[in-house]
């Protein structure tokens, strides 16, 4: 068994409008959903062996806010990415350890849940991911596969879901 673990990065700044989208950064409330989702994250247990990453700017923000000590391999590939190409990069770049963790973009970690979880594997934490995968949400998958080369559609249990909404009734939605 091996464990995907999906970050989308924390709310952006729109206010930016000098830059360019992949220049954009995080604004005040993206900030503290990045740390609340970080301590969480720590919290909840896995030790991640790799953290795969978008270098975005809202990403690296998003990964300097929440987990300072890792050190995230950038792909360029992983910029507003697809599911096809998120499951190339796994499998080619999971490597030999046991978990994994990767920060990006929707609609690509998203449409994973869609990806990876067969409907007879479906269950309240898909139920609720499906709904929306927001800002600083943070997915863990558990995958009934050996290697990272096998990752294939339906393979995998969500088993664990949070967003910064959860963890802090500040940060939940905007009315």
């Amino acid at each position: 068994m091996k464990i995907l673990g999906l970050l989308r990065h924390a709310k952006s700044d729109w206010g930016q409008s000098d830059k360019r989208d992949f220049d954009r950064g995080l604004n005040d409330r993206g900030r503290r959903g990045a740390q609340v989702i970080g301590d969480h994250i720590r919290a909840h247990g896995v030790t991640w062996d790799r953290l795969l990453a978008s270098p975005a700017q809202r990403v690296r923000a998003t990964l300097a806010e929440a987990l300072p000590d890792m050190a995230p391999e950038w792909d360029e590939r992983l910029y507003l990415a697809g599911t096809d190409t998120i499951m190339d990069i796994i499998r080619e770049k999971g490597g030999d350890g046991d978990t994994l963790l990767l920060s990006g973009h929707n609609p690509g970690l998203g449409d994973m849940l869609f990806e990876l979880v067969a409907p007879k594997q479906e269950n309240a934490l898909y139920d609720e991911a499906k709904v929306k995968f927001p800002t600083a949400a943070y997915a863990v998958f558990e995958l009934d596969i050996d290697d990272w080369s096998e990752l294939r559609t339906g393979c995998g249990v969500l088993a664990h879901f949070a967003r910064p909404r959860d963890l802090d009734a500040e940060l939940g939605p905007e009315y």
